[in-house]
């Protein structure tokens, strides 16, 4: 079990303002107190710079054991609490650095990226109709394509940020860029949307 598996974070949504999330951990996470609403102001904190990098923060507070996140959208705090643990358990128990000239080969990148499509995105994305193949691997950055249902669905970008990027970057961290080569608006059912 690694380090960064026993670091505890409590989390609870202010009573006066659901978009402000508050998440206690068991140890500091900042010496002092500073707030930041930019992930231009973030810069230079690594820990409010990775949730910056969160889709819909536009505040995150620091002081001590406590980190405090508004959002600026009505995401459930259940999934994006979830990106924010991950945060700051990485910034606590950083993942191991690959030095320069060991970065994973190509190959081996693809490999890892392929498993992740087949065992944990594809089973899920084809419930919905669709699938998503890997096209290709350069320079750390993964070319991908939306098939199926996927192709022109509405919800295509959220799968792409919220799903498979996430999952991705989660397990490969190596993964610099990822690109979506999907023609959305071609197709038999472009945009098609499921009827309520």
């Amino acid at each position: 079990m690694s380090a960064s598996s026993n670091i505890q974070i409590r989390a609870e949504v202010d009573k006066d303002d659901i978009r402000i999330c508050r998440f206690t951990v068991d140890r500091p996470v900042h010496s002092g107190a500073d707030s930041f609403t930019s992930a231009d102001e973030a810069k230079g904190n690594k820990l409010a710079e990775s949730i910056f990098h969160l889709p819909g923060i536009s505040k995150v507070e620091l002081n001590g054991y406590e980190v405090a996140v508004t959002q600026s959208g009505e995401e459930d705090w259940r999934q994006i609490g979830k990106r924010i643990g991950a945060a700051i358990r990485n910034f606590l128990n950083p993942p191991p650095e690959i030095p320069e000239g060991e970065l994973l080969a190509a190959s081996v990148l693809r490999e890892k990226v392929q498993q992740i499509l087949d065992d944990q995105i594809n089973p899920g994305v084809a419930s919905h109709g669709g699938y998503v193949e890997l096209l290709d691997v350069k320079d750390d950055n993964i070319f991908i394509r939306m098939g199926g249902g996927c192709q022109g669905c509405g919800a295509a970008d959220v799968t792409l940020k919220m799903g498979i990027e996430r999952l991705i970057r989660d397990q490969v961290p190596q993964v610099r860029e990822i690109f979506d080569t999907t023609d959305h608006a071609s197709g038999q059912n472009p945009f098609y949307a499921p009827s309520k």
